[in-house]
């Protein structure tokens, strides 16, 4: 058994994404003490920004006539294919920043792309592959709430990891991470704590999906 997991949380300390993301793994890790994984932390060790550029040009420049940026970039896009290839189950984190998706994870995806095996046109060999998504937001952007619909990131990533990707997806969110940081929430300290327990309960079960299904 092996998990490949992906972090795209800023925060070296402190990380809401990271903590949820914590439970999945421990929950998995109880049912499959000896198994493997793999970390891929883009916030606090992000991709070359010029990465994705130079392995889109080298798709489409002879391999002989590639620049040695060209091919670092071809063989960066294979290794975090191979990553994901390789893991039987899959584990993300990410944050919501500024209402949208991490640049961090938005570079990584564009990057897989690239690879011939995710390549537009080149089939689905991700499809199946049991996967969690744990994503949280300081707000809260539910329906009836003021910024209801300002959430530009949740939908995009569901759309690569189940659609495009075709992953088994599992989603634990959580909202109002941001209470008790900032005094302008403090009235939402309860509610912020039932949404906090709500979502480490179905991190556990999701934790304990990913282990059973992992084994099948």
């Amino acid at each position: 058994m092996s998990l490949f997991r992906l972090d795209a949380s800023i925060r070296p300390e402190g990380s809401a994404s990271r903590a949820i993301g914590d439970i999945v793994e421990n929950t998995w890790r109880e049912a499959q003490p000896d198994a493997t994984i793999t970390r891929r932390h883009i916030g606090l060790n992000p991709l070359p920004s010029t990465a994705w550029a130079n392995a889109v040009f080298a798709s489409q420049t002879p391999e002989s006539d590639r620049t040695p940026d060209q091919r670092e970039a071809v063989a960066l896009a294979a290794t975090i294919v191979d990553e994901l290839l390789d893991a039987e189950v899959i584990l993300i984190a990410a944050p919501l920043y500024n209402f949208g998706i991490s640049h961090h994870l938005k570079a990584w995806v564009d990057l897989a792309l690239t690879d011939p095996r995710l390549a537009n046109g080149a089939g689905q060999p991700l499809a199946g592959k049991p996967a969690v998504l744990v994503v949280v937001r300081g707000g809260a952007y539910g329906p009836g709430t003021p910024r209801e619909g300002w959430d530009h990131s949740t939908g995009w990533i569901r759309r690569i990891l189940e659609d495009v990707w075709g992953l088994d997806l599992r989603i634990v969110e959580r909202e109002f991470t941001l209470v008790g940081q900032n005094p302008a929430l403090d009235e939402f300290t309860e509610l912020a704590a039932v949404m906090r327990r709500d979502a480490e309960h179905l991190a556990t079960h999701h934790g304990r999906h990913l282990a059973s299904a992992g084994t099948k």
